[in-house]
C-alpha cells in the first residue's frame, strides 16, 4: 500500500511545475527588474493585493504572470490547499511529535461553531488570564507585604520571550492606564546578565514574576525563576506567601508548577498542540495583556484570526500569506537567494526581525523530507533584519553595492502619531513630519535596490565614476500597515506564520518540531556536571571541548 510518505517521495525530482518554472527563470534571468517595469505600466496593480488593513507590494520581485502563475502550479501539485484544511483540522501534522499544531485554535473567537470544544477550553484560560489582568491593573493583586503591584517580570527564553517581548514594544502606543503605575520586563539569558542589572531596579515587594515555561523543565527559565525566587526570600524572608503572590505560572505542566511552588489559582494552562514560538495568542501573552489591556489582546486576536480566514478561503492568487510563501521559494530555488532582510521603517517593530528568526529558521531550518529522505532543495534562507533607520547606517552598503544577493520585506504603517492619541497631541506636527522621513527613506531604499542607477538623477549619471554606482535587481516586498495597532499587528504575524506554513509544504518538511533545539540542550546538560566539579573524567569528549574545558576549570597542566 502506498503511504503517505512514499507519495511524497521525489517530489521536486519528478514535478512537472519545478521544469516550468525552471524553463521561466532561464527566460528571465537576465532581465533586470528596469525592462519588467518598463514593460508594464501598471506593474504595481498587476503584482499587489490590499487585504483590509495590510497591502503587499511584490512588483519588485524578478517576476512575471507566467512565474506567478507557474508558482501557483506549483503549490496545487503539492496539494497546498489540502494541507491548508489540514492544518486547520485536529490532524497530527506534526508527526514526529504526534501533535497537532493548532495555533489558529488560539484566536477563534468565542462564539465560534468551528471546533466548539477546542473554542472552550481556550477561552477558560484565556478567560483566567483576563482576570488575573484586571486585578493586577485594578491594584488588587498584591506582594507578600501587602503592597500593590507595580513591576510584572516574564521569565521566559525562545517562543515564551520573544514574542511577548516583540508585541509589548510594538505596540507600546497603546498602554493602558492602571491604578498604579505598571511596568513589564523582560528576562532570558541564561547567564544572569539581564537578571542581575534588573533586580538592582525592582523592589521585592512590589514585583510579580511570570514563570513561563511550556514544558516547565527549560534549564534557562528555571534557573533564572530559581534565583529570583531567593532574592525574594532574601528581602522578605521564607514564607507561603512568596510563592502564593509573587509568582504566576504558564505552562502545559500543571503539576511541576504546583511541585515548584506556584499557587493554583496562579497557574495558566497551555496544550501541547500549540508550539513555543506560535504561542504569542494564548496565556503566554499575558505580559502583552497587561500592556494593552483585555480589549487590546483581544484586538491582537482577531487581526490574527480575519488573516485565518483569508489564508483558508482566497484563491492563492490573491492569498497574501501564499504569495509571501511562494515568492520567497522563487528566490531560494530559482534565483539562489539564500538570504532574507526583514526591514521595518517603525521603531516600534524593533524586535520583529529577532522574532521572525525564531520563528521561520526554527520551522523551516530543516534538511529531511517527511518520507525521511533528505531534501532536493534549499530550504530556508538565513532571516535577519533591523529597524530600517539604523540598517541603513550599517548593512545597507552590501545590499547596495555588496556581492551577496540578498531580498528583502520593507514594513511601515501608513499613519503614525495620530493627533487623536493623548501621547503626541502637543507635538503631533512635529512627529508626523519625522514619519514622513521614515517612508521616504523606506521606499527610496527599495527603489535603489531595485533599479539602480536608474533610480539616480540623469545628471548625476554623467561621469560617475564605478565604486557610486549601482546595479540595483535586488527583489524585496513592501508591506504597509494603514497604522500599526493591536489588530493590524496581529494580522501582520499571522501572515508570517502561515507564509512559514506554506513554504514547508514547497518544501516537503515538518515545520512544527525543532530537534535540532532539543539535541543543544542536551549536550549541554552533558557538560554541565563538569563545570560544576561533580564530575571529572574528560575522556569522552573531543580535544577541543577538552582544552576549553580544563581552561575554564583553572587546570593549566595541560
Amino acid at each position: 500500500m502506498m503511504t503517505q510518505a512514499n507519495q511524497s517521495m521525489s517530489l521536486m525530482q519528478k514535478s512537472s511545475a519545478m521544469e516550468n518554472l525552471s524553463s521561466l527563470k532561464n527566460q528571465l534571468i537576465d532581465t533586470h527588474l528596469n525592462t519588467l517595469f518598463a514593460e508594464d505600466s501598471k506593474r504595481f496593480n498587476h503584482f499587489s493585493v490590499e487585504y483590509d488593513q495590510i497591502v503587499l507590494d511584490f512588483s519588485k520581485h524578478r517576476i512575471n504572470q507566467s512565474i506567478i502563475n507557474g508558482l501557483v502550479e506549483l503549490a496545487d501539485e503539492r496539494n497546498l490547499g489540502q494541507w491548508i484544511q489540514k492544518l486547520f483540522s485536529t490532524e497530527l501534522i506534526n508527526y514526529t511529535e504526534q501533535r497537532a499544531a493548532m495555533h489558529w485554535a488560539l484566536r477563534l473567537p468565542k462564539d465560534s461553531s468551528f471546533q466548539p470544544e477546542i473554542t472552550e477550553q481556550v477561552h477558560v484560560q484565556l478567560d483566567r488570564m483576563y482576570a488575573l489582568v484586571e486585578k493586577i491593573h485594578s491594584g488588587q493583586f498584591r506582594g507578600a507585604t501587602g503592597e500593590v503591584i507595580q513591576d510584572v517580570v516574564n521569565i521566559g527564553v525562545g517562543g515564551s520571550d520573544l514574542g511577548p517581548l516583540m508585541v509589548t514594544h510594538a505596540l507600546s502606543d497603546f498602554k493602558v492606564p492602571t491604578a498604579k503605575p505598571l511596568a513589564v520586563h523582560f528576562v532570558s539569558t541564561m547567564d544572569g546578565s539581564q537578571l542581575s542589572e534588573l533586580l538592582h531596579q525592582l523592589r521585592p515587594e512590589t514585583t510579580l514574576f511570570i514563570i513561563s515555561s511550556k514544558s516547565f523543565g527549560t534549564i534557562d527559565t528555571l534557573s533564572n525563576a530559581q534565583t529570583v525566587r531567593q532574592w525574594l526570600e532574601k528581602a522578605l524572608g521564607y514564607n507561603d506567601k512568596i510563592l502564593k503572590n509573587h509568582f504566576i505560572g504558564v505552562s502545559t505542566k500543571p503539576e511541576k508548577m504546583t511541585e515548584w511552588g506556584i499557587a493554583a489559582d496562579k497557574q495558566l494552562l497551555l496544550w501541547d498542540w500549540v508550539g513555543g514560538r506560535y504561542s504569542l495568542w494564548s496565556c503566554i501573552g499575558l505580559p502583552i495583556a497587561l500592556t494593552i489591556g483585555i480589549q487590546g489582546f483581544k484586538q491582537l486576536l482577531a487581526g490574527a484570526h480575519a488573516i485565518d480566514q483569508h489564508f483558508r478561503n482566497t484563491s492563492f492568487e490573491l492569498n497574501i500569506p501564499v504569495l509571501m510563501g511562494l515568492l520567497g521559494a522563487w528566490n531560494n530555488n530559482f534565483l539562489d537567494i539564500q538570504t532574507h532582510a526583514v526591514l521595518p521603517y517603525d521603531g516600534r517593530l524593533k524586535y520583529f526581525a529577532a522574532y521572525l528568526q525564531q520563528l521561520e529558521m526554527e520551522s523551516n531550518g530543516k534538511s529531511i523530507q517527511r518520507d525521511g529522505e533528505k531534501v532536493s532543495l534549499a530550504t530556508c534562507p538565513i532571516v535577519w533584519g533591523e529597524v530600517g533607520p539604523n540598517a541603513q547606517h550599517a548593512f545597507y552598503q552590501l545590499l547596495h553595492q555588496g556581492t551577496h544577493k540578498v531580498s528583502c520585506d520593507f514594513i511601515a504603517p501608513v499613519k503614525r502619531y495620530n493627533s487623536n492619541q493623548f501621547t503626541y497631541a502637543e507635538n503631533a506636527d512635529a512627529l508626523i513630519e519625522q514619519h514622513h522621513l521614515a517612508l521616504s527613506n523606506c521606499l527610496a531604499q527599495s527603489r535603489l535596490l531595485a533599479f539602480g542607477n536608474q533610480a539616480l538623477a540623469a545628471d548625476e549619471l554623467e561621469d560617475l565614476p564605478t565604486y557610486k554606482q549601482y546595479e540595483g535587481n535586488q527583489p524585496s516586498s513592501t508591506i504597509l500597515l494603514k497604522e500599526l495597532n493591536p489588530y493590524s499587528l496581529g494580522m501582520l504575524i499571522a501572515m508570517y506564520e502561515h507564509k512559514v506554513f506554506v513554504q514547508s509544504v514547497l518544501w516537503n518538511i515538518n515545520p512544527f518540531d525543532q530537534w535540532g533545539v532539543e539535541k543543544g540542550k542536551e549536550i549541554a546538560n552533558q557538560l554541565l556536571p563538569i563545570l560544576n566539579r561533580e564530575q571529572d573524567d574528560l575522556s569522552k569528549f573531543d580535544a577541543s571541548t577538552q582544552g576549553l574545558l580544563k581552561i575554564l576549570l583553572g587546570k593549566t597542566d595541560g
